[in-house]
């Protein structure tokens, strides 16, 4: 067996705290979350019980909870669909080198290193003195593209820099039209790329609060709500909904992991049935 030396128990111990560092606070939430009917904010726990998670379904005078919910679930869906389809068309866009190429790259991600509150006061500015609604589906949904659509270029331009183009000559070869090369060969080799930005467009949107702030008219999104409890909220029904949302974010996570293993899984079988064919 192979001797461990102190450096390696060292480098274990620091990595522990800081996993510890990472997790800790929602470890805490979630224990906290499952206090008695009499418990408080903080420790020590007085009893165990669901009595908060159930205070989550009843009526609120607090705040409006599952709508805020709803907002931010319907505003992640928007934002990923576009983040996917607009990160793709991009993708296939730059595969080509053409004039301005470099600096409309370079704009487009230099949202990502601008301060979010000033892309959120911009954006709600913009709205303002174009005489537009303050909303959370229009300029919410715009200021959040600012946060999702660089990673998503980034994403897909690594992914094409690195496709192998003679599978699209192939097609070609065979009579294949632009459309149903890019329908049949591109998208399900880069299918996989594909569900990363969706995740990475939803999970950004849904939890995003600087860039909303805002820019989400009187209509909060779960980020703002919960925000907005944290200033009113005595009890740890707040920190149900933060175990709930924690819960739910990881669930997606989940069924996104899962589709990409079924696809692989596919592949693999279409790979095997091709070669048995030969």
């Amino acid at each position: 067996m192979e001797k461990r030396s102190l450096s390696f128990y060292v480098l274990a111990a620091f990595f522990g705290l800081f996993v510890l560092f990472l997790y800790g606070p929602t470890l805490t939430i979630g224990i906290l979350s499952f206090q008695g009917p009499t418990g408080g904010l903080t420790f020590p726990m007085r009893g165990v019980s669901l009595h908060w998670f159930r205070e989550l379904f009843e009526q609120q005078a607090v705040g409006d909870i599952w709508g805020a919910f709803r907002r931010s679930f319907a505003l992640g869906l928007m934002v990923m669909v576009t983040t996917v389809v607009v990160s793709v068309m991009s993708g296939l866009a730059f595969r080509k080198r053409f004039k301005g190429s470099g600096v409309l790259f370079y704009m487009a991600i230099t949202s990502l290193v601008i301060p979010s509150i000033l892309i959120s006061l911009g954006v709600g500015l913009i709205f303002n003195q174009l005489g537009l609604k303050i909303h959370w589906a229009t300029s919410g949904f715009g200021s959040q593209l600012t946060w999702t659509l660089p990673f998503g270029l980034l994403i897909m331009f690594a992914v094409f820099n690195r496709f192998d183009k003679s599978y699209e000559e192939a097609a070609r070869d065979q009579g294949a039209t632009q459309w149903q090369t890019i329908r049949h060969v591109v998208l399900p080799i880069i299918a996989p790329s594909l569900i990363g930005v969706a995740l990475f467009g939803f999970t950004l949107s849904y939890d995003e609060f600087a860039r909303t702030l805002l820019t989400s008219g009187s209509y909060n999104t779960l980020p703002l709500e919960v925000f907005g409890m944290t200033t009113n909220v005595t009890t740890p029904v707040i920190y149900a909904l933060g175990t709930l949302t924690t819960l739910f974010s990881f669930g997606i996570i989940g069924v996104f992991l899962i589709s990409v293993r079924i696809m692989a899984k596919r592949r693999a079988k279409m790979g095997n049935d091709a070669g048995k064919a030969v």
